[in-house]
C-alpha cells in the first residue's frame, strides 16, 4: 500500500521545488493556451462540428505530448487530476501538491485571460455539458476519461517495468487525451483537468456545470492512482521517494 506523505511548508521555499514550480507554469499555460486556442479557432472559423471536434482533439494531443516532454523538471503534470493520481501514489507530498495546483490553476486562468485580449475579446468557451446529458452522466464520462488518462500515465511512465514505453510515454498520453476528446467531447466536454475547466470559465463568468469537472476528474485521477500503484507496481524490489513529483 503506497504511503502519502504530508511534506512540510518548508518545501515551498527548496530551489528545487521553486523551480519545478515555475517549469509546471509555463507548461500548463501553453497546454491551456494551445487547447483553448484551438477551441476558439474552430468557434471562429464556423467549423463543422465533427470536423471542429476533431480538430480540437488533435490540438490538445499534440500540446499535452510536447508540454509532458518539456516539463521533465517539474513532471509535466498540467492538470490537477494527475497531480493528485500521483499523490495518491506516494509520488508527491500533499505540501508539493497543493503547490502544484495553486500553480496549474493560476497558469490555466492567465492562459484564457491572454487569448480572450488577443483574439479582441471573442468568447473563451467554457466547458460545459452537452443538451440531454445531466450531472451524474457527466461525472461518469469525467471519471472513466480522467481514470483512463492516469491510468495511461502509470503504465506508460510511472511503472518501473514500462521498459522501452518510458520514451514513448508522454507521445502515449497524448494519444489518450485525444481519443477521449474524441469519445466524450461531444457530451461532457472530456475536459479531464479541473484547470483546463477552470480557465475559460472564470474569464467567460460562465460556471455551468463547473463543479463536475472537479469532482469527475479527481475521482477519476485518484482511482487510477491508487489501483495501478497498488495492484500493479511491486515497490519491494524498487525504492520510490516518497516526496518525488516527477513520473
Amino acid at each position: 500500500m503506497a504511503k502519502i506523505a504530508l511534506g512540510t511548508a518548508a518545501e515551498a521555499a527548496k530551489p528545487d521545488v521553486i523551480q519545478a514550480l515555475v517549469v509546471e507554469f509555463i507548461t500548463t499555460f501553453l497546454f491551456v493556451f494551445a487547447g483553448v486556442g484551438s477551441a476558439i479557432t474552430a468557434d471562429k472559423l464556423g467549423a463543422d462540428a465533427l470536423v471542429g471536434l476533431f480538430a480540437i482533439a488533435v490540438a490538445h494531443a499534440l500540446v499535452v505530448a510536447v508540454m509532458i516532454s518539456a516539463g521533465h523538471i517539474s513532471g509535466g503534470h498540467l492538470n490537477p487530476a494527475v497531480t493528485l493520481g500521483l499523490l495518491v501514489g506516494g509520488h508527491i507530498t500533499v505540501i508539493r501538491s497543493i503547490l502544484y495546483w495553486i500553480d496549474q490553476l493560476l497558469a490555466a486562468a492567465a492562459a484564457s485571460a491572454l487569448l480572450q485580449y488577443l483574439t479582441g475579446g471573442l468568447s473563451v468557451p467554457a466547458i460545459t455539458l452537452a443538451s440531454g446529458v445531466g450531472p451524474v452522466e457527466g461525472i461518469i464520462w469525467e471519471i472513466i476519461l480522467t481514470f483512463s488518462l492516469l491510468f495511461s500515465v502509470y503504465a506508460t511512465m510511472v511503472d518501473p517495468k514500462k521498459g522501452a514505453l518510458g520514451g514513448l510515454g508522454p507521445t502515449l498520453v497524448g494519444f489518450v487525451v485525444g481519443a477521449n476528446i474524441l469519445a466524450g467531447g461531444a457530451f461532457s466536454g472530456a475536459a479531464m483537468n479541473p484547470a483546463r475547466a477552470f480557465g475559460p470559465a472564470l474569464v467567460s463568468g460562465n460556471w455551468t456545470d463547473h463543479w463536475v469537472y472537479w469532482v469527475g476528474p479527481l475521482i477519476g485521477g485518484a482511482l487510477a492512482g491508487f489501483i495501478y500503484e497498488n495492484f500493479f507496481i511491486d515497490r519491494s524490489r524498487v525504492l520510490v521517494p516518497q516526496d518525488e513529483e516527477n513520473y
